[in-house]
């Protein structure tokens, strides 16, 4: 698990750095990322080469959680976890994935600034809780071969110094409002992971942990609740927050899914069902108003009555208009009398749940924008944790919610989704 005191120490480029200098030296190495993310998993994979899946007790599952890890441990040569956060942070934290899982947390320390205050804070994430192993800590950001030997001697007994990477470029990433920018955008993304995997190797970064056992049950198969329909799935650099095993659910339950590009396609692909997922489309708002074909063809889909699942982004495009940051209004395709506006700063964080008849589809909500409209919620998500319950509109096949589900949680209510058959909510729905 590779985790820190805190965000912003360096733990995401360090994880993959760390997945990149494995996959030169040969081995196949899986990454899994711990909470409801999308923008790390995007660079990770670009790392490893290999798919990422996110864990989380909570949102995945206990028995999911354990099963991907054990199924990742049957190929690869080393299995990396990015945690969320601080260590300590959440509920469930990182701390709570490890100690589930039974591997060691190998915790990113920025030492900046620092030199034997480093040793305390070692011996305080390793100390905070017996039950957690922590063998190992990672200096980030050390000013000098000194600074990283001062750094290593402050550390107590039963605590090594895995590593001590020096300040560079090359650990650096692009970042934007929503956390980092799309491994899409970055042209140069592989040539800065090499530099980056070189920098950890000449850090002595590159052994490999002890090994862990790992065991679980498979799942049972989800039931073909989907058999012969097909999802037409916007997926591009304005609608890019998907999940992998949302994908995999749809298919696994018989769904037959093509993608297409809400940017550059004019038309929509022939289905029975569209999803538009979350992503940025507050950058692409004149491109998305320009292309009229699409939006007609889109517009014609619900007029049909025709099941479409708008989450987050998505929900922005099913508005009537989007004023971006700058100020700028866009026409979007009108679904919805409503109006998106993007704000100076976070308007909702936190674990969500959809709770209805058929179950609970547990996700969560991010998101910079707020709307405008007198429209009445068909129900309102159960607020675990952050900021309050969103609403999620109903009317003519379409679902609209600020809310990203993790489709796994509840196969049944993602059906009826895209089958188009209302949401039966219950009555535990008032955040």
């Amino acid at each position: 698990m590779i985790t820190a005191p805190g965000s912003g120490q360096g733990k995401s480029m360090v994880t993959a750095a760390l997945a990149r200098l494995h996959r030169n030296a040969g081995r196949k190495v899986r990454v899994f990322k711990h909470g409801p993310d999308y923008l790390d998993p995007m660079v990770l994979e670009v790392a490893s080469g290999q798919p990422v899946y996110q864990l989380h007790p909570w949102m995945t599952g206990e028995d999911e959680c354990r099963w991907r890890l054990a199924e990742a441990a049957q190929e690869a040569d080393l299995i990396l976890v990015e945690g969320s956060m601080g260590l300590f942070d959440g509920d469930p934290s990182s701390a709570d994935l490890a100690k589930l899982m039974g591997i060691p947390a190998l915790p990113v320390i920025d030492a900046r600034g620092m030199a034997q205050t480093f040793g305390a804070v070692a011996l305080g994430l390793a100390s905070f809780d017996p039950e957690l192993p922590v063998h190992q800590v990672i200096a980030n950001r050390i000013g000098s071969p000194r600074h990283g030997d001062m750094l290593r001697e402050s550390l107590p007994k039963g605590i090594e110094l895995l590593g001590a990477i020096p300040r560079n470029d090359a650990m650096n990433i692009p970042d934007r409002h929503l956390g980092l920018v799309q491994a899409a955008e970055v042209a140069d993304l592989d040539a800065r992971l090499d530099a980056a995997a070189d920098v950890l190797q000449e850090a002595g970064l590159d052994q490999l942990p002890r090994p862990v056992q790992l065991s679980a049950e498979p799942p049972h198969p989800p039931k073909r609740l989907l058999e012969g329909t097909c999802i037409a799935i916007a997926r591009d650099a304005a609608f890019a927050f998907i999940y992998r095993a949302n994908l995999d659910l749809l298919e696994a339950m018989g769904a037959d899914l093509v993608f297409f590009s809400p940017l550059a396609d004019s038309r929509l692909p022939q289905a029975d069902a569209l999803w538009l997922p979350g992503g940025y489309p507050e950058l692409h708002g004149a491109t998305l108003a320009d292309n009229t074909g699409l939006l007609a063809d889109i517009r014609a889909h619900h007029a049909a009555g025709k099941p479409i699942l708008a989450e987050c982004g998505g929900l922005m495009a099913c508005c009537e208009h989007l004023v971006d940051r700058d100020g700028n209004r866009h026409p979007m395709l009108g679904l919805m009398p409503v109006r998106a506006e993007m704000a100076d700063r976070l308007q909702a964080l936190g674990l969500q749940g959809l709770a209805t008849v058929d179950g609970e589809l547990r996700g969560h909500t991010y998101h910079h924008s707020r709307l405008t409209t007198d429209w009445q919620p068909l129900a309102r998500t159960r607020k675990v944790a952050g900021t309050e319950a969103e609403p999620v509109f109903s009317h003519h096949g379409l679902v609209a919610s600020y809310f990203h589900g993790y489709f796994p949680s509840a196969p049944a209510v993602v059906a009826r989704i895209f089958r188009g058959e209302p949401i039966q909510p219950k009555e535990t729905n008032h955040g």
